[in-house]
């Protein structure tokens, strides 16, 4: 394994970049989403977190460096729940986002869409989205299987409900032109899978907010349960969900609208379909880490903005708590 030129010293449970700068935290996503943690092993897992335990016990190896350490927390973080201590499921993780949702973005921009292949893949890209915010919850407190279960169906039914209508809407309208028909229900699925978004992160975790989530001190120990801080992680959570999918269902149809007029793709109409993935999974690669840095994963809020009970509990000043991602 190559290793960089000098960088931070490692610390056990610490982001390696800057969290209060947006490139800090942009650096620190990109290592979280990076798709070549999926093909870690369950050896090579293992022997990540036997290193960050012999790092903790004071019983590190001689020879071991900086970098090393770094690298294994990141392959842990990647695949390891940091509540739970479990690992997430595959498609579900972050680092599985773009390569199991790709083609999912794709189904949805596709062009022509009838009404039961609207419905498929609004329902399939929400049911995605539910178990990857599940999988990527806030899990200091135990969430119901009911709950769960009426939070996926919420998120579902308004997905659908939601693309179904604004479609039956423009198809309707006679206002437009069949080609700007055609080119308006292309940006549908944005509005659509943006509000069903906001639906889904409410829902999925709508247990958060009347259990409240764990704050942490400088020390890591928890100071109490808080549904402010829910709150706040939920609002987070959402903005995130809102701005992700914005240039993800935006540009590939202004793109692939420029490139369905060059001569080469009118000759050969198959490559349509191939561009047309490229095109999505490069926009999903470059938007997911922008998305999600606007905010630290551990996020900090001011003591004085908790409930009374947590800030009589504590001498700190500034609390921590797991905003999910």
């Amino acid at each position: 394994m190559a290793e960089p030129g000098s960088g931070p010293v490692f610390q056990l449970g610490k982001p390696r970049y800057d969290q209060t700068a947006f490139l800090g935290r942009l650096r620190h996503f990109i290592d979280i989403i990076d798709p070549s943690t999926l093909f870690v092993t369950e050896s090579r897992l293992k022997e990540c977190i036997k290193l960050l335990d012999d790092f903790k016990q004071g019983k590190l190896s001689p020879g071991v460096t900086d970098y090393q350490l770094w690298e294994a927390q990141k392959v842990k973080q990647a695949i390891i729940h940091p509540d739970t201590g479990e690992k997430i499921f595959m498609p579900f993780r972050m680092s599985g986002y773009v390569p199991f949702g790709t083609p999912i973005v794709v189904g949805l921009l596709l062009p022509n869409q009838t009404l039961a292949s609207t419905v498929f893949w609004q329902w399939l890209n929400q049911s995605h989205n539910a178990c990857v915010n599940y999988a990527n919850r806030n899990a200091t407190k135990p969430t119901p299987t009911l709950k769960f279960i009426q939070g996926y169906l919420g998120a579902v039914t308004s997905a659908v409900s939601i693309a179904v209508g604004l479609n039956v809407l423009i198809q309707k309208s006679s206002k437009f032109n069949p080609a700007t028909r055609l080119f308006i229900q292309r940006f549908i699925p944005f509005p659509a899978v943006a509000s069903a978004n906001i639906c889904n992160v409410a829902l999925m975790r709508h247990n958060e907010l009347s259990e409240g989530i764990d704050v942490l001190d400088n020390n890591g120990n928890v100071v109490g349960s808080s549904r402010i801080a829910a709150k706040h992680a939920l609002i987070e959570t959402a903005v995130t969900r809102v701005v992700l999918p914005l240039p993800i269902f935006v540009l590939p149809p202004i793109i692939m609208a420029f490139f369905e007029k060059l001569p080469l793709m009118q000759a050969h109409r198959r490559m349509m379909l191939p561009v047309h993935s490229l095109v999505c999974l490069a926009v999903f690669g470059l938007s997911l880490p922008l998305a999600i840095s606007l905010f630290p994963q551990m996020s900090q809020i001011e003591t004085s903005h908790l409930e009374p009970e947590i800030a009589m509990a504590t001498d700190c000043k500034v609390l921590t708590y797991n905003k999910g991602l």
